[in-house]
């Protein structure tokens, strides 16, 4: 399984060529999401897969809460079961995001906003 640095998924968000998923419940991912980054909510089915991504051959990037989080993983590994070719797990996720005072997406970073 290929991981990916905040920085190379910087650059690809960037260039809009990948396909960012939060590995985590939908309360957590509508709270605070990476920027771009679409929710897998509970199994990765075919049916999912064709509305969250539906390219194989685009890069797919997942990440969860950070490093102890192992649901990145699960559904990096998922995804190359259903025949995507470049899968790739942002270890650090959102703990890491934060730490270098990246913005984030939802209603905290709405609420944060209006401040």
């Amino acid at each position: 399984m290929q991981r990916i640095s905040r920085d190379d998924l910087r650059a690809l968000l960037a260039a809009d060529s990948v396909t960012l998923i939060e590995a985590l419940p939908a309360a957590h991912y509508t709270a605070e999401y990476l920027p771009g980054a679409v929710n897998l909510r509970g199994d990765l089915t075919a049916g999912l897969v064709a509305q969250l991504a539906p390219d194989p051959a685009r890069t797919v990037v997942t990440y969860c809460a950070g490093p102890s989080c192992g649901r990145s993983k699960v559904a990096a590994a998922a995804f190359g079961r259903l025949g995507y070719r470049d899968v790739r797990v942002y270890e650090g996720g959102k703990t890491d995001w934060a730490a270098s005072g990246l913005p984030f997406e939802g209603d905290r970073a709405v609420a944060g906003a209006a401040r």
